[in-house]
């Protein structure tokens, strides 16, 4: 029976996009700037699927004859964020960019979540979340106040701290921001984040216990194509909250090592459908903290795990790793790049040939719909004739 995996490696982008200046991402190459600043990737797994193939990467050969049809996809959705890029993915590009906040919130916005939660709100600027955490988690303490906080992407983040804010009455403030901030108004932004985190002043540390309330997909996509015709859909990682849950399921995973794991229990017992997974830690705990050595790490231990993954694959399984947008480390910026992205397909019926460069992520979703019958999607062109013989 068929199965498609979509392996979605958060931030791991490519080199910058054709209109990266515009984004203020000039320059910005998340695997070139990391391969260069550790001197160089050693990537078996990753080298011999193609990696080297899809651009020169310090340390990663262009294999004669990788194992997997390879290429680079570029965006075609405005903006630069995760929901835009797993939008995309699956056949939904977005023409208008989702609002930021480089000045916090208006006041008008502010009040209203005050009023509907009952508590006040400290901060309500651009900062980095451990940043704003650590300046402002004592008072947080000792009010009981919200830290707002946003980014150069279209989010509302609220922090709290699990001993002083119930994680309940956390989720419920969210969801009110949510319901204040919709897509017909004019303060519909992506995604609104529950950020809880303990400890002491000068420990601060955040929980596994994010959640994503993102907008409603403002169009079909590919899991609504699939739910229609009843293909099976499974989730691993923040994959639901990026579709507001809307025809995906969805197990959470605060790191890359337990997203891996879930996999490998798909791989050995999913029998068709789509696997959707984000893998988050190179986009939350690496890309925005500009942590070159934890991503670089974290590149190899994808590494080692796919080793383990590939022998798995069934007879009649596409399994394709990409990304959504770019978190280059090495760049002084703590923010999602606008970049290009890689895309790897592999499985036993794979011919493994160059895709070239894809003008949408949709090209991926398109092929994965053609694999699994369900019909077109409203943009991308398949390669699925392309790499099956």
């Amino acid at each position: 029976m068929k199965r498609f995996f979509l392996i979605v490696l958060d931030g791991v982008g490519c080199g910058e996009a054709p209109d990266a200046a515009a984004y203020g991402d000039a320059g910005s190459d998340t695997l070139g700037n990391v391969a260069r600043a550790v001197g160089g990737l050693t990537l078996p797994v990753l080298e011999r699927l193609g990696l080297g193939a899809i651009r020169p990467l310090a340390g990663v050969a262009a294999v004669p004859r990788p194992g997997a049809a390879w290429g680079l996809m570029r965006p075609a959705s405005a903006g630069k964020d995760s929901t835009t890029g797993h939008w995309e993915l699956c056949g939904l590009t977005v023409a208008k960019p989702f609002p930021t906040y480089p000045r916090g919130f208006p006041a008008e916005v502010i009040a209203e979540f005050t009023r509907r939660t009952g508590r006040g709100v400290l901060g309500n600027r651009a900062a980095s979340g451990t940043a704003i955490i650590e300046e402002l988690g004592a008072r947080h303490l000792a009010t009981g106040d919200w830290i707002v906080y946003t980014s150069a992407d279209s989010v509302f983040q609220v922090a709290a701290h699990e001993e002083k804010v119930p994680l309940a009455e956390l989720y419920d403030a969210c969801a009110t921001a949510r319901a204040m901030l919709t897509a017909d108004g004019p303060h519909g932004v992506s995604r609104v984040i529950a950020r809880p985190f303990v400890g002491a002043p000068g420990a601060f540390t955040r929980t596994g216990h994010r959640k994503d309330y993102s907008l409603d997909p403002v169009g079909p996509t590919l899991l609504d194509a699939l739910a229609e015709r009843g293909v099976p859909r499974l989730g691993i990682g923040k994959v639901d909250d990026l579709f507001a849950g809307r025809n995906i399921a969805s197990t959470h995973t605060p790191t890359n090592p337990e997203a891996y794991r879930l996999i490998r229990d798909a791989l050995r017992h999913v029998d068709s459908g789509l696997v959707f997974v984000n893998v988050i830690e190179f986009d939350q705990s690496w890309g925005h903290r500009n942590d070159v050595a934890g991503f670089h790490r974290g590149l190899q231990e994808l590494d080692r795990e796919l080793g383990a993954m590939l022998p798995l694959l069934r007879e009649d399984d596409l399994f394709a790793l990409t990304a959504d947008h770019g978190n280059d480390p090495t760049t002084p910026s703590t923010d999602h790049a606008r970049e290009n992205v890689p895309v790897l397909v592999c499985g036993p019926r794979v011919r493994p040939v160059a895709l070239g460069v894809r003008t949408t992520f949709a090209d991926l979703g398109q092929t994965a719909a053609e694999y699994l019958g369900a019909g077109a999607l409203a943009t991308g062109t398949s390669f699925l004739a392309d790499i099956l013989g």
